[in-house]
């Protein structure tokens, strides 16, 4: 009987221990972190496209609006800028993560004038 008791205290208590423990999922707004990303400035964004340009040290890039949310002009924003693919973004100004999809980056502001008009027909 004391065996039983035992073990199902021992089973009960790394239950409970166990399961108190959770992945964390969601993003820390950790600005240490997106300091040491690239820097650029939102050049070009509207609200009738869900592409915007922003301007890096690099150049200029095109990304497109994976959440819906687009910053405005002006904007300073953090992130991956220098290759393709979908990233979260820190917004500066707002004070809020961004996810985007970098289509086109190392553009000149030509280029990526052009890039828009080619996504963002009307």
């Amino acid at each position: 009987m004391k065996k039983i008791f035992t073990l199902s205290t021992i089973a009960l208590f790394t239950i409970i221990t166990l399961s108190a423990c959770s992945k964390r999922t969601y993003i820390d707004n950790d600005e240490n972190y997106w300091f040491s990303k690239e820097k650029g400035e939102v050049v070009y964004s509207s609200p009738s496209c869900s592409f915007y340009v922003v301007q890096t040290y690099n150049g200029y890039t095109v990304v497109n609006s994976v959440d819906g949310y687009r910053p405005f002009e002006r904007s300073i924003v953090y992130g991956n800028f220098s290759n393709r693919g979908t990233r979260d973004m820190y917004n500066y100004s707002n004070d809020v993560i961004i996810r985007g999809d970098v289509t086109d980056y190392w553009l000149s502001y030509a280029e990526a004038q052009s890039a828009v008009d080619y996504y963002c027909y009307y």
